[in-house]
């Protein structure tokens, strides 16, 4: 296993993060990541720079999101807002031991701890930093997969079984880069068909981002973040959502000038309700995406490799990037997936751009 984990802890430090000397990495996750935190203290430690290892206990969120009280769940530590000023870059690495941990803490509770660490996740995004994932027996399970096909799974999504997985996911930023100066440069209507799907929404004056690998790890998408008035017309999101461990199936949202005026979902509707009356942006879109990456052939229940998966496009409810032009604000930023492989379509300016999950 060393061998694959050394690989993908010189990925995350050079081509994701491009640790420099000197600088102090914060890397984040729980102690069943332990084989790659230890190969990341190696990689960043050669690179003369600083790991700053913050190791999760399994359970502590949950716990502290069902203990915490008042002034805990609408704050935060003055050492936390020290550390996100002080730190240069930031990794986070979901390691989970139970996927559905969060699904019994009442969602109020989790909402108002997201609006009040909004201003230190504010301050991480404006630094350099990457989100990926470390295959657990817990993550295995969710994606009905046995342990070791699932960290095949994990590699092949991260282009670790490839030769030189840098240069791959350059090869990805590049294609992605033509469909940005071709077929979405100076975009301004998309429209989203699918069984039970016929959205449009307008992208006019908004700049597309091109998700290669150096954010999130996976990665594979293009997106934007939509006109906040512009959606109408309704999506069905058929792929399986589990936003902080609650399971959410089989969302229908309907639009009529940018805000959410129906929403069903087969299973979770008092989470979808709860989320959709957190503040007013969270029933407005902030972010549209395309994904691309065709090492992710099935959904696993982890948004961060489910929403890159090639033939499907995603919206998000709630925050936008202000990096694409985006004006939305919200405690909120859920991504929800339409699977286009089987009958779907997305149409730029009337030119179909996607049909069946191909690009033309």
């Amino acid at each position: 296993m060393s061998d694959w984990v050394d690989r993908f802890a010189e990925l995350l430090t050079g081509y994701c993060l491009d640790v420099q000397p000197g600088q102090q990495v914060l890397v984040r996750s729980t102690t069943l990541a332990a084989p790659l935190l230890l190969a990341l203290q190696r990689t960043i430690l050669a690179r003369e720079a600083w790991p700053l290892l913050r190791i999760e206990l399994p359970g502590e969120d949950e716990a502290f999101a069902a203990l915490a009280r008042d002034a805990q769940l609408d704050g935060y530590g003055s050492l936390a807002l020290a550390e996100a000023e002080q730190v240069d870059a930031f990794l986070a690495i979901q390691a989970p031991e139970n996927t559905r941990g969060l699904a019994d803490v009442d969602p109020t509770r989790l909402a108002r701890i997201a609006s009040a660490r909004a201003p230190l996740s504010e301050l991480r995004l404006r630094k350099r930093w990457c989100g990926t994932l470390w295959p657990t027996p817990a993550g295995a399970q969710q994606a009905g997969m046995g342990s070791e096909r699932f960290a095949a799974f994990v590699r092949g999504a991260l282009f670790l079984d490839e030769d030189d997985p840098a240069a791959a996911w350059r090869a990805l930023g590049a294609f992605q880069a033509e469909l940005i100066d071709g077929p979405l440069a100076g975009a301004r209507e998309v429209r989203i068909e699918a069984e039970g799907t016929d959205l449009t929404l307008s992208v006019a004056g908004r700049t597309w981002a091109n998700s290669d690998g150096r954010r999130n790890m996976p990665s594979g998408e293009v997106f934007t973040s939509p006109v906040e008035s512009s959606a109408n017309g309704t999506i069905r999101f058929t792929v399986p959502s589990s936003p902080r461990g609650v399971l959410v199936e089989d969302v229908t949202l309907t639009f009529r000038d940018g805000v959410v005026v129906e929403a069903r979902a087969a299973r979770g509707q008092d989470y979808l309700d709860r989320t959709l009356a957190t503040d007013d942006g969270a029933r407005r879109l902030g972010e549209l995406g395309i994904g691309t990456n065709r090492g992710i052939t099935q959904p696993i229940g982890a948004i961060l490799f489910d929403e890159k998966i090639g033939g499907t496009v995603h919206l998000a409810l709630g925050r936008s990037y202000p990096e694409t032009g985006g004006l939305n604000e919200s405690a909120v930023h859920w991504d929800l997936i339409c699977d286009l492989r089987a009958g779907g379509r997305l149409t730029v300016d009337g030119v179909v751009v996607q049909e069946d999950g191909s690009f033309r």
